[in-house]
């Protein structure tokens, strides 16, 4: 089992959850994390750092996110090398990011 990053986290990108993992398996997009499902030891330290309750156990994501695990392991191996393992600033508006639904056609995949 790994752990899955989902909708809630696209545009804010609290790294809060990235700072506490012992064996850095979040990656870095543009407006979104990752965890990276091959790295993730299911230590369970990232959920109660995430303020917007984007992260779950592969097997509890809700069922309107359940295409965010696939989507997790695609981006994590294509973010390899945007590994983060410290706290930088949210997104501004990140709260108010933060409420919105339906985000996942603003998820940026490629760094510009």
């Amino acid at each position: 089992m790994a752990y899955v990053v989902t909708e809630p986290c696209i545009n804010c990108k609290y790294t809060n959850c990235a700072a506490v993992c012992p064996v850095d398996a979040f990656r870095e997009g543009p407006n979104f994390l990752t965890i990276d499902p091959l790295e993730c030891i299911d230590c369970d330290a990232c959920v109660p750092e995430c303020p917007v309750e984007a992260i779950y156990p592969d097997d509890e994501v809700p069922e309107q996110w359940e295409h965010y695990i696939e989507l997790n392991e695609r981006l994590a191996e294509k973010w390899d090398e945007y590994v983060i393992n410290e706290t930088k600033d949210e997104f501004p508006g990140a709260d108010e990011w933060a409420e919105k639904e339906d985000k996942l056609d603003l998820l940026q995949e490629d760094w510009d």
